[in-house]
């Protein structure tokens, strides 16, 4: 059974810093995506940032230049660094993983809040 578990987040002031983590478990496929989304209140889910397949990395404009992902494949865990929050990225993050392709809809994170006070 493929799970994915997160960590981090919490309340940051605006200008901080937060790193959230995501775990996978019982993932056994070759192909792998892997993206962090986030929910805003009121407002639809969006993607922040991804990894495709092939190692590509893709971030939103409103993230680039402050959010960085990675992954660590050996402990199958992925990494949303967050640098100079804005009171904007106040939402639910969650990340997510597939074997199908990008962006990821297959498996999710239970979800963990950030957010960004002045």
């Amino acid at each position: 059974q493929i799970q994915l578990v997160q960590s981090g987040g919490g309340s940051v002031q605006s200008g901080g810093s937060l790193t959230l983590s995501c775990v996978i478990s019982g993932y056994t496929y070759n192909k792998r995506c892997v993206a962090w989304f986030r929910q805003a209140s009121e407002k639809e889910r969006e993607s922040v940032a991804g990894i495709d397949n092939d190692g590509i990395i893709t971030y939103a404009d409103s993230v680039k230049g402050r959010f960085t992902i990675s992954q660590d494949m050996e402990k199958n865990t992925m990494f949303l660094h967050m640098n100079n929050l804005k009171l904007e990225d106040t939402a639910m993050y969650y990340c997510a993983a597939d074997s199908m392709g990008c962006p990821p809809t297959g498996y999710w994170g239970q979800g963990t809040q950030v957010t960004v006070s002045s």
